[in-house]
C-alpha cells in the first residue's frame, strides 16, 4: 500500500501527462493532455507539445523508489549511450543542466575582457549574455538575405575573438546555414578560437544541405557541439543538455560547472528517450505537418514567412509585433516576444494541429482588429 501511494504521489508531482503514459502519443494529443496548466497556449518557448515519449514517461514513474539516491549511475549510463549514438568516446561527452549550463561555462571560461564572442544577429542570446556578464565584448554579424549565418564576414572577423557561435538551425529564425559554409568556418578558425555549433534543433531538419558537425570533432580540438533533450525529445522541464568535443576542451568547461546539477528524473527520461528512436521520427513528422499547414495558411493571408527547419517559424507582420503579441497573450495564446532587429517578425512555436488552428483563428481576429 505504501509503495502504491508513493508512486501515485510522485506521478502527481511530475504531471498528469506522465500518469497518462499508457496512452499512445496521438491519444495524448487528442485528449489535450499536452496543455495541462490551464494557462495560455504556449507557443513562445519552442517546446515540443507532444511531450516525452511513452518510454520516458514510464521511466519517470519508476523513479519513486530510487529518488533518494544520487544519480551517478544514471549519469554514466547516459554518457555511454550518447557516446555510442554519436560515435565518440565517453570522454568526449559533457552533460549539463540543459545546454544553457554549458553555454554559461563557455562564456565564463573561454572569454575575457580582451577576447569576446562573435555571433550572428539575431541568434540565441544565452552565450552573449554570459560573456557580457564575464566582461567580454560581443561582436555581431547580421544574417544574410537568405537568413543564413554570413560565414564570409564571420571568417574575416575571427581573429581577436575567443569564441564564434553558430546556432544551426538558428533561433529565432529557424533557418539553416549550408553545410559547406559551416565546414569552411571550422577549417578557417585559428586554434585559439573555439567554434561552438549549437544543434539544439538538429533533429527537426530534413534539408539535404544541412549536416551535424559532430564528425568533424576528431580533427578539430577547438570545435564544441551542443545538443539538448529539451526540444524534439520533449524534456524541456527536466533540463538535460550535453556537449560533444575533444576531452581537453570539455575539461576546461567542466571545471566551471556546479557539482551535482543533474537530476535522476531527467537522466532516466533522457536515457529512455534514446531507446525510443521511432519517437523522434514521429515528432518530426507531426511537427512538419502542423508547421507546413500553418505556414501555408499564413502565406494565403498575404504574410511572408521565413523558411523553417525547426519547431517554430517567423512571420513578417510588416509592423511592430509587440502589440499583436501582447493582445494574443491576453486572449490566451502566448507567442514570441520581439527579437531585434527583426521587430516586425513574430516567432511562433509549432503546436499540435489543433493548437495551430487555435493560433490561426485568433491571429486573424487580432490582425483584423488592429
Amino acid at each position: 500500500m505504501h509503495d502504491q501511494f508513493s508512486r501515485r504521489s510522485f506521478a502527481r508531482l511530475i504531471g498528469a501527462g506522465v500518469a497518462a503514459s499508457a496512452l499512445p502519443p496521438m491519444a495524448l494529443i487528442a485528449t489535450g493532455a499536452t496543455q495541462r496548466d490551464g494557462g495560455p497556449l504556449r507557443l513562445h518557448f519552442n517546446e515540443n507539445p507532444n511531450g516525452p515519449s511513452p518510454s520516458a514517461r514510464k521511466a519517470l514513474l519508476q523513479l519513486a523508489d530510487v529518488a533518494w539516491q544520487y544519480p551517478g549511475d544514471a549519469r554514466d549510463r547516459l554518457v555511454s549511450a550518447l557516446a555510442t549514438l554519436h560515435g565518440v568516446k565517453e570522454e568526449s561527452i559533457l552533460l549539463g543542466n540543459g545546454s544553457s549550463e554549458i553555454l554559461h561555462s563557455a562564456g565564463s571560461t573561454l572569454t575575457s575582457p580582451s577576447k569576446g564572442v562573435l555571433v550572428a544577429d539575431p541568434t540565441y542570446e544565452a552565450l552573449e549574455q554570459y560573456a557580457t556578464a564575464a566582461g567580454a565584448p560581443v561582436s555581431k554579424i547580421p544574417l544574410t538575405d537568405s537568413w543564413a549565418h554570413d560565414i564570409a564576414r564571420m571568417t574575416e572577423n575571427l581573429r581577436g575573438h575567443a569564441v564564434v557561435y553558430i546556432c544551426n538551425p538558428n533561433n529565432p529564425t529557424a533557418s539553416t546555414t549550408p553545410k559547406s559554409h559551416v565546414r569552411a568556418l571550422i577549417a578557417a578558425a585559428p586554434p585559439d578560437v573555439v567554434v561552438i555549433s549549437d544543434e539544439a534543433y538538429a533533429e527537426y531538419v530534413t534539408a539535404d544541405d544541412y549536416e551535424s558537425v559532430v564528425p568533424l570533432i576528431e580533427k578539430h580540438p577547438n570545435l564544441l557541439v551542443l545538443r539538448t533533450f529539451s526540444k524534439i525529445y520533449g524534456l524541456a522541464g527536466l533540463r538535460i543538455g550535453y556537449a560533444i568535443a575533444q576531452p581537453q576542451l570539455l575539461k576546461r568547461l567542466h571545471a566551471r560547472q556546479a557539482r551535482n546539477t543533474l537530476n535522476a528524473a531527467g537522466l532516466s527520461a533522457a536515457l529512455a528517450s534514446l531507446e525510443s528512436p521511432g519517437y523522434v521520427e514521429e515528432s518530426r513528422a507531426r511537427n512538419a505537418k502542423s508547421r507546413d499547414h500553418a505556414l501555408a495558411q499564413l502565406q494565403s493571408l498575404g504574410f511572408r514567412t521565413i523558411p523553417s527547419h525547426a519547431n517554430f517559424f517567423m512571420v513578417d507582420l510588416g509592423r511592430d509585433i509587440a502589440p499583436v503579441s501582447q493582445t494574443m497573450r491576453s486572449r490566451g495564446v502566448s507567442v514570441g516576444r520581439p527579437f531585434p532587429p527583426l521587430t516586425h517578425y513574430l516567432r511562433v512555436t509549432v503546436g499540435t494541429e489543433a493548437q495551430m488552428e487555435t493560433f490561426l483563428s485568433l491571429f486573424e481576429e487580432v490582425i483584423a482588429g488592429s
